[in-house]
């Protein structure tokens, strides 16, 4: 199902020492990761927990106070070709040409990632993301929850061996999440890396080999999803887990 160049089969991404502040707040505090071909890991916690901050880190488009960022012993750059080939980032905001239609946006950027057969992995993609009857729609003509598709969609059009992902469960209805785990064990089963920042502890659960949950830019917990989740927190706050 998932169009990859070829991955090793070992550590693709490691975040080593990474801490981040604004001015004199320290938003992510020293944070230690690695993730290998095949693996999900999950972050959980509360808004404002440093989570979204730590993704935009891993993915090269925030250069971390302290520490460094490694995709496959290469240095963590956006920028960088050989890395735009391989990593797909779905933010957490929604960003579209608002002139092209949903199939249009899809052709540019299978087109722009030399997918062989465009058009027919296109199509592909709009009948697998559901979007089929809303290919020939303008942004402004679809729902939250559709944007939302499209934007996930874009990123399963094109080539990846790491999917970086921000809570892209949000504006997506029940059916649409089940589908979304349907999607992320999929991706897992053809190798590719995926690092999900999400809400959903059922998400987590359901898709993420290991979990880490942050509260106020520190990591309270890591490990297998159901062992860190069916744990007490190191503190009280409660919302850490979501």
């Amino acid at each position: 199902m998932a169009k990859t160049t070829a991955a090793p089969r070992g550590t693709l991404l490691q975040l080593s020492g990474v801490s981040h502040s604004y001015g004199p707040r320290q938003v992510v505090q020293p944070v230690d990761l690695t993730l290998a071909a095949g693996e999900c890991v999950a972050l959980l916690g509360h808004n404002g927990s440093g989570k979204s901050t730590l993704l935009r880190i891993a993915a090269g488009r925030e250069v971390p106070t302290a520490g460094k960022v490694t995709f496959d012993g290469l240095p963590m750059d956006e920028n960088d070709p050989r890395i735009r080939a391989r990593v797909a980032v779905v933010g957490d905001t929604v960003a579209c040409y608002p002139d092209l239609s949903v199939r249009e946006h899809l052709l540019l950027v299978a087109v722009a990632h030399g997918v062989a057969d465009a058009p027919g992995w296109v199509e592909h993609v709009l009948a697998e993301r559901n979007l089929a009857d809303r290919a020939d729609a303008l942004p402004s003509a679809l729902s939250s929850g559709q944007l939302q598709a499209l934007l996930l969609a874009c990123a399963m059009v094109r080539p990846r061996d790491l999917l970086l992902l921000d809570e892209p469960e949000q504006r997506l209805d029940p059916d649409a999440r089940r589908r979304l785990a349907d999607l992320l064990r999929a991706e897992l089963a053809d190798g590719v890396a995926v690092l999900l920042v999400t809400h959903h502890t059922d998400l987590a659960l359901e898709v993420a080999d290991r979990v880490l949950v942050l509260e106020d830019g520190k990591v309270l917990a890591e490990g297998p999803p159901r062992t860190v989740l069916d744990a007490p927190l190191r503190t009280g706050a409660g919302g850490g887990r979501r």
